[in-house]
């Protein structure tokens, strides 16, 4: 069963130096409260697994402008320029990869499969020190799983057991990353009672969930 814990108990298992995932596309489904968490708390060299690396001043952005991560690995930089220029500069190793292989590797990496097979990259820098493999005729790069040592993710409502769902494109990447780390942490909008969603609804079982967190309403300015 997944443990209910606050937030600041949840991000003190991320240690420096580890593996992070991040669920989210370009802000959507991203655990911005986690992430803020994670610079708050100033944990750093970590390596990031995430689609990009979010929009200039949101939490994700943070963890770059932060410098709390030393390896990227993303398939888009373009809504951060604080990644490009880190890139350009040296100071941020980053590796871009194609979006529908690095969301195969997860997925090889949650199922326990040893690599996929795909043609994207085939006759670009792509394949550079990759194995090929040629099958009907036609030539595939080898690529290899990918996984973290801690997920942070993203649901609009949990049970108590740590069975969740996402809201509509919110789920993107979060499902699959639920699969490909060895310690999952989950922001939750709702948290219910066990039976209180119904079996069909549920997207990720409890048993990928290691820490629920209460997602905390945010502070809303008044003007005038």
């Amino acid at each position: 069963m997944a443990k209910l814990v606050s937030l600041e108990e949840a991000i003190s298992k991320v240690e420096n130096g580890m593996t992070l995932m991040v669920g989210g596309f370009i802000g959507c489904g991203a655990p911005e409260q986690l992430l803020e968490e994670v610079c708050q708390q100033g944990i750093q060299e970590l390596t990031l697994i995430a689609n990009d690396t979010g929009i200039l001043g949101d939490a994700l952005s943070q963890l770059i402008v932060q410098r709390c991560v030393s390896k990227l690995i993303a398939t888009h930089i373009g809504t951060n320029k604080e990644t490009g220029r880190q890139m350009t500069a040296g100071e941020l190793d980053v590796k871009l990869v194609p979006q529908g292989t690095l969301v195969e590797q997860i997925r090889a990496a949650g199922a326990g499969l040893g690599g996929i097979l795909t043609p994207t990259g085939i006759g670009t820098i792509v394949e550079e020190g990759k194995q090929k493999l040629m099958i009907n005729g036609k030539e595939y790069l080898l690529e290899l799983p990918v996984r973290a040592n801690v997920a942070l993710l993203n649901a609009y409502k949990a049970d108590k057991s740590g069975n969740l769902v996402y809201h509509r494109s919110a789920r993107n990447f979060n499902p699959l990353m639920a699969m490909a780390a060895d310690l999952v942490i989950v922001q939750v909008d709702q948290i219910v009672e066990v039976g209180e969603i119904d079996p069909d609804e549920v997207m990720t079982p409890g048993i990928f969930i290691d820490y629920l967190v209460q997602k905390q309403p945010q502070e809303v300015s008044k003007v005038g």
